[in-house]
């Protein structure tokens, strides 16, 4: 190894960037691109009722929506991350940004049911493009040492991007209809491939990756089993899959109809209690974002901590012995639920120093991928259970619990295998390690 700088005690990591002011606006380029791509995927949570009336479903149905999202989300994690660490960040936003928002403007359109889940299925696409590169991103222009707050920064935008939805467009849907709502949230799509096109640089002048020189299945088979057999790809995929999906389900489609037709609030009081949950998201990412970045033994524990916290809080509200919870313990659980996205960001935090830069973007794919496949399931049991026992939440919410042990049993048996494979790598690249003298 050599140091960027003669004048330097200790050389910094190999490809490690500087950050500073240019790094913040390239990101800031880069993750409005992710908070655009929010709104749209979350733009269903807060117009369930509405879909159930325009296109004369149930459920089940009005399930689908999001499980087919989310199911093409999903099934895009890997492609995606092969395709950022090929392709580099601009053209994989770019490609989103164009998807996205096609799929919202023909679901603005849609005249039926089939159309319109034609159209989240092109949203969900666009959508599974973004977060990875706008991860890659940040990788590729701060310094290692703030990947976790910077990550965590990269989940608070996306939950900027869910207020937006929550607040903004819920009142566009009421006061100008489904149609001019949607079909005008697809401005802010244009707005942001406008600025990356014109203004996003995949990385710092002097730190350009390695020339990709792999090509064909052979490559792409070798990316994804060399990230999954490292154990902190595979943990940091479980604690994705554990921490994240009780809040996305709740915000992204069941939260709205459990307020109002299991707890008897208003469709107003129930958007206030969705607008907690993301406000407390906001508020606790910056937290444990901080808590990581400084106290790297910390990321264990805040996750456990969170999964253990969001049980119980569940387990009370489902079970409290009156047909209807407080309003105090409902929004108990709303801020709790506020935690589940920052948590469910440390999983990155497992699988970042797991692997070498070449395979940030496959790892974060397999990462990524956690959270919504358990999203997704628990978004389809509900919406069975409500039809089979006749809207009875208590029994569909119980849903939650079943992923939550599954992930959790995973969590607990990889953990000493990533911890012990991580202080490996730590104490190879300090023997590395080459000091200059001034």
């Amino acid at each position: 190894m050599t140091s960027r700088s003669a004048g330097s005690r200790a050389v910094s990591l190999p490809g490690d960037p500087p950050g500073g002011r240019r790094a913040v606006a390239v990101w800031a380029t880069g993750v409005s691109v992710y908070f655009v791509a929010v709104i749209f995927r979350t733009s269903l949570g807060v117009a369930g009722l509405d879909a159930v009336e325009r296109f004369h479903v149930h459920a089940s149905a009005l399930s689908t929506f999001s499980i087919l999202q989310l199911l093409v989300y999903a099934g895009m994690q890997i492609p995606v991350g092969l395709l950022v660490d090929r392709l580099g960040t601009k053209r994989v936003l770019a490609m989103g940004a164009v998807l996205f928002t096609a799929g919202q403007l023909g679901f603005a359109l849609s005249p039926s049911y089939g159309t319109a889940l034609a159209s989240r299925a092109l949203l969900g696409c666009g959508d599974a493009m973004t977060f990875i590169s706008v991860l890659r991103l940040g990788t590729r222009w701060f310094p290692a040492r703030r990947g976790p707050l910077v990550a965590q920064l990269a989940g608070l935008v996306g939950m900027a991007g869910n207020l937006v939805s929550t607040l903004v467009l819920t009142r566009l849907l009421h006061g100008m209809g489904w149609t001019a709502a949607f079909g005008g949230s697809t401005l802010a799509g244009a707005v942001v491939l406008v600025l990356l096109l014109l203004f996003l640089k995949d990385h710092p002048e002097g730190y350009e990756p390695e020339p990709y020189l792999h090509h064909g299945s052979a490559y792409v088979r070798r990316q994804i089993v060399a990230s999954w057999k490292e154990p902190g790809t595979r943990l940091g995929m479980w604690v994705h899959f554990t921490t994240q999906f009780p809040a996305m389900v709740f915000l992204l489609l069941w939260g709205l109809p459990f307020l109002v037709q299991a707890q008897g609030l208003s469709q107003a009081t129930a958007g206030e209690l969705l607008t907690l949950v993301v406000l407390s998201n906001m508020v606790v990412g910056l937290v444990y974002g901080q808590i990581v970045a400084r106290h790297h033994a910390a990321r264990l524990p805040l996750v456990l901590g969170t999964i253990g916290v969001t049980a119980v809080l569940w387990a009370l509200t489902l079970a409290y012995p009156d047909r209807h919870a407080p309003m105090s313990l409902l929004i108990t659980l709303c801020v709790v639920l506020g935690a589940c996205g920052p948590a469910s960001m440390i999983g990155f935090d497992f699988a970042r120093p797991a692997n070498p830069p070449e395979r940030q973007g496959t790892a974060s794919g397999i990462t990524n991928m956690g959270g919504f496949v358990a999203s997704m399931t628990t978004l389809l049991a509900i919406g069975v259970l409500l039809d089979a026992t006749g809207g009875d939440y208590t029994v569909a919410f119980s849903a939650v619990f079943v992923l939550q042990a599954l992930g959790l049993s995973q969590i607990l048996r990889l953990r000493e295998q990533a911890a012990r494979r991580e202080r490996e790598r730590l104490v190879a690249s300090r023997v590395e390690t080459v000091h200059v003298p001034v």
